[in-house]
């Protein structure tokens, strides 16, 4: 007889992250991992030292998601539509470049 051990370290909290699938210890969703890992080409060791978190708990994050991924994908692109609801609404435009060269400042200071 086989006995199936469970690896605890991703919870759910209502009042923590709207619900979303968490690593245990953290707020960290496991969409932030999976992101991370997509957009920004994040290895599972460089994703363990950017968020401080133990190998297991990566692989659990990734390993949760493949497990649940018609969710996480739509979590993902729930958050994607927030943002950009966010930035038409004025607060995530920027007012002007972060880097300037100096023509362009002394140019806006005259004006």
């Amino acid at each position: 007889m086989n006995t199936i051990d469970s690896i605890d370290l991703i919870y759910r909290n209502p009042n923590i992250r709207g619900g979303r699938p968490c690593v245990v210890g953290t707020d960290l969703r496991v969409l932030d991992i999976v992101v991370a890992m997509i957009f920004d080409e994040r290895t599972p060791d460089q994703l363990a030292q950017d968020y401080a978190l133990s190998m297991a708990e990566v692989h659990a994050a990734l390993s949760y998601y493949h497990c649940n991924k018609a969710e996480i994908d739509e979590d993902i692109r729930e958050d994607i539509k927030r943002s950009e609801a966010i930035g038409k609404g004025g607060f995530a435009k920027m007012q002007r470049p972060v880097f300037e060269d100096v023509e362009t400042v002394s140019v806006r200071r005259q004006d």
